[in-house]
């Protein structure tokens, strides 16, 4: 079996916690049957033993599998990891969904994506990464008791993400810590008006509604001071055709969204006044987590 797990960017400024997109960035896991059990691993992470030793996918993998009554077999593993580590491109969902997926496919059983996101939720209290990475393209989520409610909008295939990857590392708990215990109703409101216009224009596809969307009160500037530059790149991609302009997740990656025609310009603009970070772009998923 091969299986291919999208890169998400999770709460697009307002919609903290509740909204996420896929990206054509993937990890590739191939599983065979063998006997006994091996882990490989290139691209993200391959130099890193204890990803071979604890390695989380496995974990979830295992645990899965006995949990559906399939016990005492063996697998190779082969990651081909292509989603940076702990920069807010939803690494830890990619492994969460693909796992329960993978081991539901082995054991034979039938599982619809939205049961999956379920699942997930064991791993992930928060449905704005793993929701975009079993669906694919844009969802807004909202919790129901253990339950994930989403609505999927299909994306345009005339948009692109010009995503940049500083050098730089931020956990999502350490991210948090950096957030305010209370917010103003000033403040609150103008999220949750912020992030339901953003969700109408995504669903309607009026994307020139996201160039008023990308306002946030409650944690983008905060999680921004551990990086300084990222307050440069939003003014720079605003001013250069990006529709929407946002912190990915907690960070340390940042999440542009403009027209295929205008993605060349900004990704070698902002590759030229930020060479020490990583600047690609890629089109958008509309698949999410899939076997191959």
């Amino acid at each position: 079996m091969k299986i291919l797990s999208p890169a998400t960017s999770a709460n697009l400024g307002p919609g903290f916690d509740s909204l996420g997109l896929a990206i054509k960035l993937y990890n590739e896991i191939t599983i065979t049957e063998q006997s006994f059990s091996q882990i490989s691993i290139s691209g993200e992470g391959e130099n890193n033993p204890s990803l071979k030793k604890n390695n989380s996918f496995v974990n979830i993998f295992n645990s899965t599998l006995s949990e559906l009554g399939l016990k005492g077999k063996n697998f190779r593993f082969d990651f081909k990891n292509a989603i940076p580590l702990s920069r807010g491109l939803g690494s830890s969902s990619a492994i969460i969904i693909s796992a329960i997926f993978a081991a539901y496919k082995i054991a034979g059983f039938s599982l619809s994506k939205n049961k999956l996101v379920d699942l997930g939720l064991a791993y992930e209290p928060h449905p704005d990464n793993i929701a975009p990475c079993a669906h694919g393209g844009f969802c807004v989520s909202i919790l129901k008791g253990n339950s994930v409610i989403t609505k999927k909008a299909t994306l345009s295939e005339d948009l692109r993400a010009v995503v940049v990857v500083p050098p730089i590392k931020i956990s999502t708990a350490a991210s948090r810590s950096a957030l305010q215990a209370s917010y103003s109703r000033s403040d609150c409101v103008s999220n949750l008006s912020h992030a339901s216009l953003m969700s109408a224009a995504f669903v309607s596809g009026d994307y020139e509604l996201l160039r008023s969307c990308g306002v946030d009160k409650m944690h983008e500037d905060a999680r921004m001071k551990a990086v300084p530059e990222l307050f440069k790149i939003r003014e720079i991609a605003y001013q250069n055709g990006a529709l929407l302009s946002t912190l990915s997740g907690s960070g340390s990656s940042f999440f542009n969204l403009v027209y295929k025609n205008d993605a060349k310009k900004l990704k070698n603009l902002l590759a030229s006044e930020f060479s020490s970070f990583s600047v690609n772009a890629y089109e958008l998923d509309n698949d999410g987590v899939q076997i191959i």
